[in-house]
């Protein structure tokens, strides 16, 4: 969705910062590494590593953009459970773009990607 969203607004973005790529970034988006540290530390229920990331967050980027970082972690956390528990398919996986991202990020490197249709 991130490069969606960038191509949509003709903005220019390192999606490997996904695959934990610090040094990309902040190309594209404001606060970028700390928001990355931030997601990090969300995914991986690192709670020390939470509390860190929510201190630099606060303040390199201030309190709405904290808030509006927990809400998006929480929201993405909401849907992807309610969607797992009433077995709502993933997007086609063969469309162009979404072949090309795998690729780029390598996705198939996971151990749960043989359950991916290619």
């Amino acid at each position: 969705m991130l490069r969606a969203s960038a191509m949509t607004n003709d903005t220019v973005v390192n999606i490997q910062a996904v695959n934990g790529a610090v040094s990309g970034a902040d190309i594209g988006v404001q606060f970028g590494a700390e928001l990355l540290y931030f997601a990090e530390s969300v995914a991986a229920h690192d709670d020390d590593g939470l509390q860190q990331a929510r201190a630099r967050l606060l303040e390199v980027a201030g309190p709405t953009v904290l808030v509006d970082a927990a809400g998006v972690a929480a929201n993405f956390q909401r849907m992807v459970r309610v969607a797992d528990s009433m077995g709502i398919p993933v997007d086609d996986m063969q469309t162009e773009l979404g072949q090309q991202v795998r690729e780029e990020l390598d996705l198939f490197r996971f151990a749960s990607a043989q359950y991916s249709t290619n």
